[in-house]
């Protein structure tokens, strides 16, 4: 039960599309996540999400490669969640 707590999503893309792709991606992976937490009972207005595209990669690589860990969304909540 997180009460109240504020909810930031942080998505990620890997290095196989360009840049703008990879962001609207992030986007898009957010968004599922979103949904899912508003279905579980978690309002809009406590989350709150950004597309960070493939600027923070988990497994460097070079531009153009396909790596199944920078694909994904970071949960965190709580006081310091990024509202």
């Amino acid at each position: 039960n997180c009460g109240t707590a504020a909810v930031m999503l942080a998505g990620h893309a890997d290095a196989s599309g360009s840049k703008t792709y990879n962001v609207g991606l992030s986007e898009r992976r957010n968004e599922s996540v979103r949904a899912y937490l508003n279905s579980r009972g978690i309002p809009d207005a406590r989350i709150s999400s950004e597309a960070f595209g493939e600027s923070q990669l988990r497994v460097p690589t070079d531009d153009g490669v396909r790596e199944l860990q920078n694909r994904r969304v970071e949960v965190s909540y709580g006081p310091n969640a990024g509202m």
